[in-house]
């Protein structure tokens, strides 16, 4: 054991850290889509109760058909989470007087897979619940958020209380940051009313899904224009990393919106739905990496204001 311990990082977040970092945020999101292939699927209630599968067993029998495949599937994903977790935590344990931020991530992040587990218990207990189901995906965003801010601290250490951009600039990437969060809301409550409910018997929330849908891109498109706005101040203001990551948060919201725009058109097919689910996520990634850029971090506060010095974003 003492073997093991002294060989952890100890001076510096090496390629270890990096990796089991990177890993964090993209399993996260895979299970985004996972959990969007057991809703789209039907298979919500493959597994009928929790956290057994069935009353007798802890895994989905033959019995159960694809359905109970699909949905121990995606329960099987979150213990890959946790094991992710826990060795994300091992891995900065020796760092945690140099780096606390990290430490505290990672058990927000091991806290965070835990309250998830639950709510999907109450999801399936519930039978489906659109708004549970609702919480659940919110959760699910949150937790890609913490993985980036993880990965980003990773690579540029901690944050300083030194902005890396006029405050003002910093208020519209917020603003931005504030319309993605609306967006991705309000999505969640279209999805409520529309057909996946992850099991043909399963109600939904009783709202006007076709109308949800003309409010759902109303924060979308403002959120776009932002974005265009601090791309241009961006690079007024001459800080590269928030104009890479703006250019890249303009892009995934392109996509996205040609995404949302094909799905309402062609009647919602389930695969451009899933691809929807999972881009939202990565559109909180991307938005999330656009807010820590606008502050420097310690190891680049204390060097000459330079913008070719700027922190490149992770």
């Amino acid at each position: 054991m003492n073997r093991l311990y002294r060989w952890l990082p100890e001076s510096t977040a090496d390629r270890r850290v990096r990796v089991l970092a990177w890993a964090s945020l993209v399993s996260q999101t895979l299970i985004v889509g996972t959990g969007g292939a057991v809703r789209l699927t039907g298979s919500g209630l493959g597994c009928p109760t929790w956290p057994r599968c069935t009353d007798d067993s802890f895994v989905a029998t033959p019995e159960m058909g694809i359905h109970g495949i699909v949905e121990f599937g995606n329960r099987l994903l979150t213990f890959v989470l946790v094991i992710i977790a826990i060795l994300a935590f091992l891995s900065i344990l020796r760092l945690r007087r140099e780096r606390p931020e990290l430490l505290r991530l990672t058990v927000a992040l091991g806290a965070g897979i835990i309250v998830q587990a639950l709510i999907g218990g109450i999801t399936v207990l519930t039978g489906l619940n659109s708004w549970i189901v609702g919480l659940h995906y919110v959760v699910s965003a949150v937790l890609v958020a913490l993985a980036t801010v993880y990965v980003y601290r990773v690579y540029r250490g901690q944050a300083s209380t030194e902005l890396g951009v006029p405050g003002w600039v910093r208020g519209l990437a917020i603003a931005t940051a504030a319309g993605v969060w609306v967006t991705v809301l309000v999505g969640i409550v279209v999805t409520g009313s529309g057909p996946h409910a992850g099991d043909a018997n399963t109600p939904r929330n009783g709202l006007d899904s076709e109308l949800l849908q003309h409010y759902h891109s109303w924060p979308a498109y403002i959120t776009f224009g932002l974005t265009l706005l601090l791309i241009v101040v961006a690079a007024r203001v001459g800080h590269r990393s928030l104009l890479r990551s703006s250019l890249a948060l303009l892009a995934v919201e392109g996509v996205q919106i040609v995404v949302g725009i094909a799905q309402a058109r062609l009647g919602l097919p389930v695969l451009l739905v899933g691809v929807h689910m999972v881009l939202a996520c990565v559109l909180v990634a991307v938005m999330t990496m656009v807010v820590l850029t606008t502050r420097k971090s310690v190891a680049t506060s204390a060097q000459p204001s330079d913008p070719a010095r700027e922190p490149v974003a992770a």
